[in-house]
């Protein structure tokens, strides 16, 4: 899982993901690819 502290430029890799907010941190997540898995801070 990638870190980082801009998410927009992730979710823009694949159609298919997806911006999640759980317990205070932002998420990106792609069921069809895991690779693009992302973690904002």
């Amino acid at each position: 899982m990638k870190v980082k502290n801009s998410l927009r430029s992730l979710k823009a890799r694949h159609r298919d993901c997806q911006i999640v907010r759980r317990k205070g941190r932002v998420y990106v997540i792609n069921k069809t690819q895991p690779r693009f898995k992302a973690r904002q801070g």
